[in-house]
């Protein structure tokens, strides 16, 4: 009995745990996971299943929980040795790796759980994207382009999300995950340039600590040029509408804003856009998204 209840986080822990894994960075993917599956719906036959939608978000959250739960628990003695990231709750103590585990753990088993109540494929598919988020941790240590595999991580998240509507395999998504895996994989490459010189001095390997900040921030611009470009792709691919080109307009204008505010030698405003300018990108391209298939007939 009482190691069965030592097994559950308490509320202290609980707290602690959602702390470490910042949950509230599902933003950042979780959107175009939904516009994937809407778009889905459209597709399929104009109408929102808001059953298959809930699994949607549970598979994404639960899949990114397991996800930061790894990589904090991978990286703690990296964390411990960086000031910028010295406070986390693995590194403290606030948090214990064996309930980082448990956690973790917890947040695996409901990701395949809510995997096989949606079809046999995504069911299938499971342990592969779970690849991604256990390698990205390591990445730094072996690859000076670790943002690769964190695109590739993130690019699964529109793809799953179709698939979760249509048990079958869709070009459109792998075009609209490749913009996502390359739009996150480049703003990554700028809130690297925050450690590029601890980086440097205990040997992790990144862009910036290997080419220099201006590459990483000119190496992210490119990321987000061609992530614009590959939204516009995925527009003319679904046929999007009047709404979904004026949140390419607003995507678009986020990012040359992202991009004045962050330059080589002034990274002072990182923050505001890694969280701030990022978390609208999201959320505007799916608030239009929606509105768009919407406009076009998709029934609430």
């Amino acid at each position: 009995m009482t190691s069965a209840s030592a097994a559950i986080p308490q509320p202290g822990r609980t707290k602690a745990f959602l702390r470490l894994v910042m949950i509230e960075h599902s933003v950042f993917a979780l959107p175009f996971a939904y516009i994937a599956a809407l778009t889905a719906m459209y597709q399929w036959d104009r109408n929102i299943h808001w059953g298959r939608l809930l699994l949607v978000t549970v598979c994404m959250v639960g899949l990114r929980t397991f996800a930061m739960a790894v990589n904090r628990i991978i990286d703690r003695e990296i964390d411990a040795r960086n000031p910028r990231t010295a406070q986390r709750e693995l590194v403290t103590g606030a948090m214990s790796v064996k309930h980082a585990w448990t956690g973790a753990l917890i947040a695996l088993a409901v990701f395949l759980g809510a995997a096989a109540l949606l079809n046999p494929l995504c069911l299938a598919l499971a342990p592969i994207a779970v690849i991604p988020m256990v390698v990205y941790p390591y990445g730094k240590r072996f690859t000076n382009f670790p943002q690769a595999i964190l695109g590739l991580a993130q690019a699964m998240g529109p793809v799953g999300g179709w698939l979760a509507i249509s048990g079958e395999w869709s070009w459109d998504a792998v075009i609209l995950g490749l913009a996502v895996g390359i739009w996150i994989g480049g703003f990554d490459l700028i809130y690297a340039c925050q450690d590029v010189e601890t980086d440097r001095e205990i040997g992790v390997m990144s862009v910036p600590a290997r080419f220099g900040i201006p590459a990483a921030v000119w190496g992210a611009r490119v990321c987000h040029a061609l992530t614009t470009a590959l939204f516009v792709w995925y527009a003319l691919a679904t046929g999007a509408g009047a709404f979904f080109w004026l949140g390419l307009l607003i995507v678009a204008a986020a990012f040359l804003y992202e991009h004045s505010i962050v330059r080589p030698h002034d990274l002072s405003r990182v923050n505001r856009a890694f969280f701030s300018v990022n978390g609208f990108i999201g959320i505007a391209l799916f608030v239009c998204a929606l509105l768009d298939l919407l406009v076009r007939g998709l029934t609430v």
